[in-house]
């Protein structure tokens, strides 16, 4: 079997510039989330999360899955965000084994404080730089590329 091949130069600059925007665009985010709630991104995403589930409440195993995280770093979330009462953990009854991840009173006021500057911040940086033929080329290539890594049993899900 041939051994793998270096990404050409095209395809390394593109990379290379994925990975940038990926990394500028997450920390200008992500400032804008630590300076206007003291919230990091990690914690932005479970609280909208269960800020969209019904009763804001979903078992962890799920939670995990919707994000991507494996059990231990949801965990010690969970575990950070309990302790200033944005979440809290609950048996589940269904099963003594699994336990329920509750968005507080707290954790509500909280996400929807934030949201809307966030949303606007998202649009600032990212859907306002594209046209509407852009934004739907863009979703066209990322349906297609995590199809892709659907099919190649990649995506960690």
């Amino acid at each position: 079997m041939a051994r793998p091949q270096r990404l050409d130069e095209r395809q390394r600059l593109m990379w290379k510039a994925y990975r940038d925007l990926y990394q500028e665009l997450s920390t200008v985010l992500e400032d804008q989330l630590l300076r206007d709630a003291g919230l990091s991104g990690s914690e932005y995403a479970v609280l909208v999360e269960l800020s969209h589930s019904p009763d804001g409440v979903l078992r962890a195993r799920e939670l995990g899955s919707e994000l991507g995280w494996d059990r231990s770093r949801l965990s010690h979330l969970v575990r950070r965000m309990e302790k200033r009462r944005l979440v809290a953990r609950e048996e589940c009854e269904e099963d003594a084994r699994g336990s329920m991840v509750r968005l507080t009173d707290a954790g509500r006021a909280t996400v929807d404080g934030v949201a809307p500057e966030h949303s606007e911040a998202v649009r600032r940086y990212f859907f306002n730089a594209l046209s509407n033929d852009e934004l739907e080329t863009f979703a066209s290539v990322v349906d297609r590329l995590r199809d892709n890594l659907a099919q190649q049993g990649a995506s960690g899900r």
